[in-house]
């Protein structure tokens, strides 16, 4: 077995780690205690014991622990312990002391020895207290009498010392006869000591520690997973990720040589309940014992005291105290033995009528296949019903691997077609493919073409999730269409009309919105009055988001918004969050975020509860999009990295990456986010939809002009904009309208930049989407601020300004606050610039941002001056990286009298006046003024402005 992985950080301790700091600054002010650390063996009590040494600044500490069978040698702990205090030279005397005194023997009767060698230990100990001192002590309940009384008289002590004594101990091996049981119960009541308890970790905690462990977010399946198999003990998560797929050797050996410890009858009743899982039913175990109530109450009883078992409430149902218990035991039974009391159990639990589920399991673990399928199949219809999809997709896999080789093949078929109706339910896409392949095969193979046809919308829909093309999408739909050409009836009408909203829906994920609409409203006219209500459902989702990026939002949003209603009111699952997916997503995109954070969340909670799995990974990602957009980088990063782990399809991974992308560009990583824009191109590439290539395009557009490699960025904005044209899209065209003129003027100047906004304003003011329209004034001001015409500028920035800040997208808004502060230093505003800088800084700094590189620029059109370096790579390491035509924002090498010089230059004032200001001849001012102009690499007094506009 792999060796436990260990977490790095301490979880769900917070409290009493505060507590125990408390304790330790009450004992350095001299008064200290005896503090108790209980809980059961994993939960961490070491752990945080360590936690409490490593916060002991300013203590002497030390050590000591009892071991198995230390109950029996009186003072075995203080041995240690006195052997410890020998090694410390603050404390070595007394060591000594107390080593003396253990081996010393006393005359008089034992009563009497005993209490002087009590009190003498104690002592001993309380006159080694010479600074303040932390003596830690493990594991005590296997400590004898003797160390326990010491350690009562010690924590007595204490209260007027600056003493702090920490004792651990397993509250799961306190059993009748154990000193420590009644001795802690005596001290606690008295109010002798303190004790707290380490409860199990919550599943967002168990969930914190493995993603601490693993280095990253893991799959919600996989931290559930871990979460129940550990029941949040620390000390399991550890050992179950690093034996995943097994029961951790360390554990079920412990497991074990406790349960060699029971009586042969109690081990044998804790064997058969282990056959029952986690929870067992009284009345159902003692049937498949044969035992008489009598004994099965005493092995329970027996079983309780030992810590196995505990009881519910009820008195009739019981637990295994940890999974792993029952685990171990479990498999520790013999094969034969084992379908023994699996076909025990399942003939009493038919008897008994418990739910066809468990009862399957049990055939199934008892070889009996033939009721194991019966059961499976019953048991998985109705966890359909109740949207229990996980356990759904699991009962007709068992009903798969049970099935009867002669089982005829129209039911082979119907099974794998319900089996891949809920592997994509749960994100499983590939197998759903598989089994959506498998069952068209059948189809055919029986001639039976309406369902073989009837089969495809489905599983296209799985292999887009896998990545498949619109061209291989579409030609399979289409495909279909002759398998039913020679039928009218309305169950083939209702097929043709599936089909054709298929098409549509393929469309639309291109954005190609002319041919969605067509195939739409084609499948509307000839759907089946009444008959295809989910279809109607699907179609009307569909309409909505292609009215949506049509620009028609208030026409999509109503179509969307009574499509989910109407899902919703039939108990249509998938079509509900389908349309919940649809209108969450749209809202991201069109820069509707204000509608996005209402829908995403409700979709994420709606298709969470009802386990449509994939569904609710493609909202989280898109979730985390908003998060970015609005400037929420930390809750964009936490979305896109869970949606990224248990996302299936390929889809949520596209979009969570390029989250994660942009969350990179906007930190100054470069290099990170052109691995993980480019990821997402070349997934995105195949499937050929421009919502999945031209994010990415447009984020490795962005990197470049912030590397300065203009000539990439110019490239990548024209394929962008290609993309957009051929559809007629502007919903994702529009970040690139900034990027390309800020580009173009930068490589070539007003006049490309003009032509590039001519082109692309044009697409933005035919679809008319409102979300993108300012990208157009924010690019004219930029052209203007660049041909001097500042007073347009100002006017035109204001306006974007005024409109990002009204979308709440960051990205484009906190830009144009810099834009503003660059327009009003050439405008010698400096006290507006100064205020537009700083509201700038403040929004970057919020979210642990550099200021973009090109926004450092004067005017944008600055030549590169000969003294400047050569422009670093977009994989550069500095935040700041900044293209060749933009001075830096770091301050350049000026002398202290020059940056003097430079802001009365800001100020306004002419050399003469700067002369007069500093005392200084004219021909010196007008040297600083040129000296200035060349280490900042720019020519006009305006851009000196400016850049010290920058520096707040």
């Amino acid at each position: 077995m792999d060796s436990a992985l260990s977490s790095p950080i301490l979880v769900g301790r917070d409290d009493l780690v505060a507590l125990a700091s408390r304790r330790l600054t009450a004992a350095g002010q001299g008064s200290g205690e005896l503090l108790f650390l209980a809980g059961e063996a994993g939960i961490g009590k070491t752990r945080l014991l360590s936690e409490i040494v490593r916060r002991a600044s300013g203590f002497t500490v030390l050590g000591a622990g009892a071991s198995p069978g230390d109950a029996e040698v009186a003072g075995a702990v203080l041995t240690d312990l006195g052997a410890e205090m020998g090694r410390n030279p603050a404390t070595a005397s007394a060591g000594a002391g107390v080593s003396r005194r253990l081996r010393e023997f006393v005359d008089g009767d034992a009563d009497r020895q005993r209490r002087l060698l009590v009190a003498d230990l104690t002592e001993l100990i309380a006159a080694a207290v010479s600074g303040p001192l932390l003596i830690t002590l493990e594991d005590l309940h296997w400590a004898d009498d003797l160390t326990l009384d010491v350690l009562a008289r010690l924590g007595r002590r204490a209260s007027d010392l600056p003493l702090l004594l920490v004792g651990t101990y397993r509250s799961d091996e306190l059993y009748p006869r154990v000193p420590m049981r009644a001795w802690r119960t005596r001290l606690l009541t008295q109010r002798h000591a303190e004790e707290v308890r380490l409860t199990r970790l919550s599943l967002a905690d168990t969930a914190a520690m493995a993603a601490a462990i693993a280095g990253g977010s893991l799959p919600g399946s996989v931290t559930g997973d871990v979460f129940v198999r550990s029941d949040g003990i620390p000390l399991h998560v550890e050992e179950f990720l690093a034996s995943r797929d097994s029961l951790p050797d360390t554990l079920a050996d412990a497991v074990l040589a406790r349960a060699f410890a029971l009586s042969a009858p109690s081990r044998r009743l804790a064997e058969v309940a282990s056959v029952l899982g986690r929870s067992f039913d009284l009345d159902l175990l003692t049937a498949i014992t044969g035992d008489g109530p009598d004994v099965v109450d005493d092995g329970l009883r027996e079983l309780s005291e030992r810590f196995f078992v505990q009881a519910h409430p009820d008195r009739s149902t019981f637990d295994f105290r940890h999974a792993l218990i029952r685990d171990a035991l479990y498999a520790d039974l013999s094969p034969h033995r084992r379908r023994e009391l699996h076909a025990r159990a399942a003939a009493a639990a038919v008897e008994a009528g418990f739910p066809a589920a468990f009862v399957s399991d049990q055939y199934e673990r008892a070889a009996l296949a033939g009721p194991a399928f019966d059961y499976a199949m019953s048991a998985a219809a109705a966890a359909v019903e109740m949207s229990a999809h996980r356990e759904a997709a699991e009962l007709y896999r068992r009903a798969q691997r049970t099935a009867p080789g002669a089982l005829p093949v129209e039911s082979r078929a119907g099974l794998l077609t319900a089996l891949a109706g809920e592997l994509a339910a749960v994100d499983d896409n590939a197998a759903a493919a598989a089994c959506y392949e498998e069952a068209y095969r059948l189809r055919l193979k029986l001639d039976d073409r309406l369902a073989a046809a009837t089969l495809v919308p489905e599983w296209v829909a799985v292999r887009h999730q896998l990545g498949a093309g619109l061209d291989e999408r579409a030609a399979a739909l289409r495909g279909a269409l002759p398998l039913i050409a020679f039928r009218t009836d309305s169950r083939a009408q209702e097929a043709r009309a599936n089909i054709h909203a298929a098409l549509a829906a393929a469309y639309m994920l291109d954005r190609r919105l002319g041919e969605a609409i067509e195939d739409g409203e084609f499948a509307r006219s000839i759907a089946v009055e009444d008959c295809d209500r989910a279809m109607r459902c699907n179609l009307d989702a569909t309409l909505g988001a292609v009215f949506l990026f049509a620009g028609r939002l208030a026409e999509g949003r109503e179509l969307l918004e009574n499509s989910i209603a109407r899902a919703q009111g039939w108990r249509f699952e998938g079509q509900t969050a389908r349309g919940y997916r649809m209108l969450g997503s749209s809202m991201s995109v069109l820069v509707e975020y204000e509608m996005a954070q209402k829908w995403l969340p409700e979709g994420i909670a709606y298709a969470e509860r009802v386990e449509q799995i994939n569904d609710r990974n493609y909202l989280s990602a898109h979730l985390g999009h908003v998060r970015w957009a609005t400037g929420d980088w930390a809750g964009a990063e936490a979305a896109a990295r869970q949606a990224l782990a248990d996302g299936g399809g390929i889809t949520t991974r596209i979009t969570a990456l390029h989250v994660l992308g942009y969350l990179a560009m906007g930190r100054g990583a470069h290099a990170t986010a052109v691995d993980h824009l480019g990821e997402a191109a070349s997934l995105g590439s195949g499937m050929r939809e421009l919502q999945r290539v031209s994010p990415a395009w447009w984020g490795l557009a962005e990197v470049a002009l912030l590397g300065g490699d203009l000539a990439t960025a110019v490239r990548r904005c024209e394929e962008g904009f290609e993309a957009s044209a051929r559809v007629r899209d502007a919903a994702y065209l529009f970040p690139y309208v900034l990027t390309g003129v800020r580009a173009h003027l930068a490589q070539s100047g007003p006049t490309a930049a003009r032509e590039w906004l001519g082109r692309a304003a044009e697409l933005l003011d035919e679809r008319g989407i409102p979300g993108t329209l300012g990208a157009v004034p924010h690019a004219r001001g930029l052209i203007h601020l660049h041909e001097g015409q500042t007073g347009k500028a100002r006017a035109e920035l204001a306006e974007a300004a005024e409109f990002w800040a009204g979308r709440s997208r960051f990205w484009e808004g906190t830009a144009a606050l810099v834009d503003q502060a660059r327009c009003a230093a050439r405008s010698r505003r400096a006290g507006d610039a100064a205020g537009f800088m700083a509201a700038a800084r403040d929004a970057y700094g919020r979210v642990g941002a550099p200021i973009p590189g090109y926004l450092s620029s004067p005017d944008d059109a600055a030549t590169p001056a000969p003294n400047r370096s050569p422009a670093p790579s977009p994989h550069a390491a500095s935040p700041y990286a900044a293209s060749p035509y933009a001075p830096s924002l770091n301050a350049p090498s000026l002398s202290a009298r020059e940056l003097e010089v430079a802001r009365l230059v800001a100020a306004g004032l002419t050399n003469r006046e700067i002369a007069g200001k500093l005392v200084i001849a004219p021909k010196t001012a007008a040297a600083h003024v040129e000296h200035i102009r060349t280490k900042l690499g720019v020519s006009r007094r305006a851009q000196i402005a400016a850049w010290v506009a920058t520096l707040g």
